[in-house]
């Protein structure tokens, strides 16, 4: 296998983001030659190309333009993992960015494993919403839930809060881990970035947790996959992915019974989401999909099902007749205040 020094390879999943990519470049171009920047072209019909180019052009040592045929967002993240040699993996979508001062220090502890060969599975750190229009910025932290500045295992995780997920923007893989469990993300599908926090779970043996705001998560453009009336246009690749959880695990099976915990809330969470939007589009053919939802959830996983549908999400999600999706629709409205998506 050939040497390579990076220690840190970040993917830059690019779909005609010629407007924003060059400030996901920018910030991390800080990391030097620490740093692999992999920007991955996927089928792009404007300038990202020329874009990825240049600045492979500028830093051959660190940045690599990768261009293919369009495939989405989760096939242009595999793209990304096989291209990278570094240590570490991080995805940054395009029009997002990481913090300079926070990137550094992340680099530095990063070092620190490679130097004492410790195997750490999963490095997590906050990440910021920025807000179009919102002066107040919503830091995700974890401060209350993971052990700081050490080396821990899913035993020693606290409780988390609905709004504190670990997601994309906070988790930080060991690349070899990752290739080992043979993560793959559909193609052409959104929301497959749940599969991406999701899926390696029982893999990662060892977590390290930073409390500073590496993220900074770009929200409110008017054809962002997070805006919820996309989300009721796509609701079928919502429950693609949601089914798709639901069967890579027989949940009883994970040794770790915090870590078990975690993945339930984290399926119900997506079961909530699911129906909250079958809820709001109003239509009939969405209802029948909600209940089929649940139907599969409770035939490949009866114990899972039990949880959550007896859980206070699962009831809510599932209160009789019309009054009963009211309060379920406004319960999402707070959720939505909670979390702060648009």
């Amino acid at each position: 296998m050939e040497e390579n020094h990076e220690i840190y390879s970040f993917a830059i999943p690019c779909y005609n983001s010629e407007a924003y990519m060059e400030k996901a470049i920018n910030s991390i171009l800080v990391g030097g030659e620490d740093v692999e920047i992999i920007v991955v072209n996927d089928g792009s019909k404007d300038g990202t190309q020329e874009i990825a180019e240049r600045y492979q052009e500028k830093y051959p040592t660190i940045v690599k333009a990768v261009a293919k045929p369009n495939g989405g967002h989760g096939d242009a993240v595999n793209c990304g993992l096989e291209h990278a040699t570094g240590k570490y993996f991080k995805v940054v979508d395009s029009d997002d960015w990481v913090d300079e001062e926070a990137l550094l220090k992340v680099l530095d502890t990063i070092k620190g494993f490679v130097k004492d060969e410790s195997e750490v599975d999963m490095v997590i750190a906050n990440y910021v919403y920025e807000k179009v229009g919102m002066t107040h910025k919503k830091v995700i932290r974890y401060d209350n839930v993971l052990p700081e500045n050490q080396i821990f295992k899913w035993e020693d995780i606290g409780r988390f809060r609905l709004d504190q997920y670990i997601l994309m923007h906070s988790v930080i893989y060991r690349t070899e881990m990752l290739k080992l469990c043979q993560l793959e993300l559909p193609k052409h599908t959104f929301y497959v970035d749940n599969i991406y926090v999701y899926y390696p779970l029982p893999h990662v043996r060892t977590l390290y947790y930073m409390n500073v705001d590496l993220y900074r998560y770009f929200i409110g453009r008017e054809d962002q996959s997070v805006n919820e009336k996309v989300m009721i246009n796509r609701i079928d690749q919502q429950l693609f992915v949601t089914k798709k959880m639901i069967s890579m695990y027989e949940l009883r099976l994970i040794g770790s019974k915090k870590l078990r915990k975690y993945m339930v809330n984290y399926l119900a969470i997506m079961m909530t989401v699911s129906s909250i939007l079958c809820i709001r589009s109003k239509k009939k053919e969405n209802l029948e999909k909600k209940k089929e939802l649940w139907a599969y959830l409770k035939k490949k996983d009866y114990r899972t099902y039990m949880k959550i549908r007896y859980g206070i999400l699962g009831q809510t999600m599932n209160l009789p007749g019309r009054s009963g999706r009211r309060v379920s629709s406004l319960a999402y409205t707070v959720a939505r205040r909670l979390i702060g998506f648009n």
